[in-house]
């Protein structure tokens, strides 16, 4: 079911995938929105009740004039307040990774479990991608045909508009959160104190393994890695597995 809430004076959307099952917030990545994550809530289901956020200026919330880190935060900070749902486990993929601990590190009395895909401590994140994507196509086959095989990983955030097609986040938008979100985030990630599992794909691009294991020896007997055969996108490429590990993180954490 879509949801919306206002905070600062912008509307913000989720997609509550329902059932009786433990709330289990959910924080997507560039590229992306709430709806990403709805074959995953279909797997956890019915022991884990998924609440995905649309985070600003992605899907169906309000595009902002700022998407620094601390904005993001807030953002994630006000969901979860309004579903008044008490200290809950959070999950982010990339952009989402990065929210759910930074918001786990200074909201701690609020996070119960920590589920972080293929985000790391440290980002110096390429955008070239990002200025390179179509802003305006005839046809959805057309978008999919100038994408190719990334494709099948924006596919969610594709939208009709006029006579185009195109996304339902801004390619400038975007550019600029990109940016925001290059740094040195140790702090952040060493600050978390609740269980936490960072997933990684073998084939990911983003996080590099030495990264991954060095995040997880800063917080030794906290945190654990699962390293899954996929590229960056692990909950789609690995979709069985990943859901798998969630899982059991969850089942033994919360």
């Amino acid at each position: 079911m879509r949801e919306y809430f206002m905070v600062g004076g912008r509307r913000l959307s989720y997609l509550d995938f329902g059932g009786s099952g433990t709330p289990l917030l959910a924080l997507h990545g560039h590229y992306n929105e709430a709806s990403a994550f709805a074959p995953l809530a279909e797997a956890l289901a019915p022991r884990w009740r998924m609440i995905a956020l649309d985070q600003r200026g992605h899907g169906e919330s309000d595009r902002a004039e700022s998407y620094e880190r601390d904005d993001y935060v807030a953002d994630v900070a006000a969901f979860h307040r309004h579903l008044g749902v008490g200290p809950v486990a959070v999950l982010g993929h990339s952009l989402g990774g990065v929210n759910a601990y930074q918001y786990a590190g200074r909201h701690a009395d609020q996070v119960a479990a920590l589920i972080v895909e293929d985000a790391g401590a440290v980002l110096d994140v390429d955008w070239s991608f990002t200025t390179r994507l179509p802003r305006h196509t005839p046809s959805r086959q057309a978008l999919v045909s100038d994408l190719g095989a990334a494709a099948p990983y924006l596919e969610c955030s594709f939208r009709r508009s006029g006579d185009g097609w195109g996304f339902s986040f801004d390619i400038d938008d975007t550019v600029a959160s990109q940016k925001a979100i290059n740094g040195d985030h140790w702090m952040d990630w060493v600050s978390v104190n609740c269980p936490t599992l960072l997933i990684r794909g073998t084939r990911s691009n983003e996080l590099a393994a030495d990264h991954a294991r060095e995040m997880i020896a800063r917080r030794a007997g906290k945190a654990r890695l699962v390293e899954l055969p996929a590229g960056h996108v692990v909950h789609q490429d690995a979709a069985a597995q990943f859901a798998s590990a969630v899982d059991a993180f969850l089942s033994e954490s919360c």
